[in-house]
């Protein structure tokens, strides 16, 4: 079968090989893979700048972002052939851990959980792949195609989550939400505050391009240019979701919270740039208005869950606007080359 493969640790090392059928070792539930979403960390990896292969072997099977039809599942599973499934990225690590032991394999205590297409485990760029029941996570066959969506959107879910947990360790009404960085992640983050009722701004550079209709027509408020510039009115956000990871970007919101606020840092830094940070002031501010700040990433079964309940909610006609091109497996370095107008870009593998 095909499978786009690259040697972490090698920049542009990808290519499109023809590889095994994935052994049943591998997982009891066969799945056809329809598609695979592209993103930042995917290029990483193909860059060589991050990425570890499975035990013994050179090569990892590319893809965290997955689609796919079961063909075949054991009696009992929960599974049957013909459904929409989604593969869980990230899997518990063999001790395990006190977290990984309840199934909050997210916040993995000792490093050492596996990931599909990242860490030590093939992603799900290929014509097929194996699973185990447990792993994979049914999607409303009414979302069809737009179940690609699934794996960014549970890290919302998980962000969304540890928001509300954190936030109610008070009384607390929040009303506002400010998103930075209007990708994906950015997008379903603000997806999930118009679904809570809140009131929604999403701030992005870009001025021009569809972002600034996407956030409109969900019901939000965009800002584009220098986020110095960007007027909430007479009230701050209660709750900054906080998606590029630049690091200007992250300095500009920190503090800036209403009282009591809460900041999730869910975009990661590349670490090229360095700030003068006055610490002594922000240490104040935050401590005097009692506000918090804390870091998401990945998810659990929970949260994949969560995530199929607020994609099978949403407009489909918006969520088919977030995947602005679709590219098949064969012209895969297209999908890997960032176009200006690019919101999510997907390979298809199959139809």
């Amino acid at each position: 079968m095909r499978a786009l493969t690259v040697a972490p640790g090698q920049a542009n090392s990808a290519r499109l090989e023809d590889v095994p059928e994935p052994s049943p070792e591998k997982g009891t539930t066969l799945v056809r893979t329809l598609a695979v979403g592209v993103c930042g960390t995917d290029i990483e990896i193909v860059a060589g700048l991050y990425g570890r292969g499975p035990p013994g072997r050179e090569r990892l099977i590319l893809g965290h972002e997955s689609l796919g039809r079961v063909e075949a599942a054991p009696p009992g599973s929960g599974l049957s052939p013909g459904d929409l499934v989604v593969g869980i990225v990230r899997h518990p690590d063999p001790v395990p851990c006190s977290s990984c032991a309840v199934g909050e394999w997210d916040l993995c205590r000792n490093g050492l959980y596996t990931e599909h297409g990242i860490k030590e485990r093939d992603g799900f760029c290929a014509e097929r792949f194996r699973i185990e029941p447990a792993f994979a996570v049914r999607v409303d066959p009414a979302l069809g195609p737009l179940g690609v969506l699934l794996e960014p959107a549970c890290v919302l879910a998980k962000a969304w989550d540890h928001l509300e947990r954190i936030g109610h360790r008070a009384h607390w009404e929040p009303r506002r939400v400010l998103v930075t960085g209007a990708g994906p992640i950015g997008l379903l983050a603000a997806l999930m505050g118009v679904e809570r009722g809140l009131e929604v701004h999403v701030y992005d550079r870009l001025t021009t391009g569809p972002k600034p209709v996407l956030v409109r027509d969900l019901g939000g408020v965009y800002h584009g240019g220098s986020l110095e510039d960007v007027n909430l009115g007479s009230d701050e956000p209660d709750i900054v979701i906080e998606c590029t990871g630049a690091s200007p970007v992250i300095f500009g919101v920190l503090g800036r919270t209403a009282p009591g606020g809460v900041v999730c840092l869910a975009g990661i830094s590349s670490g090229e740039h360095k700030l003068v940070v006055d610490v002594a002031q922000l240490n104040r501010t935050i401590v005097l208005e009692n506000d918090a700040i804390f870091g998401s990433v990945n998810a659990n079964r929970r949260h994949y869950e969560t995530a199929a309940g607020a994609l099978a909610k949403a407009d489909p006609q918006w969520l088919r606007r977030l995947i602005s091109r679709r590219v098949p497996l064969e012209r895969w370095a297209e999908a890997l080359t960032r176009q200006p107008d690019d919101v999510k870009v997907v390979i298809d593998i199959s139809n």
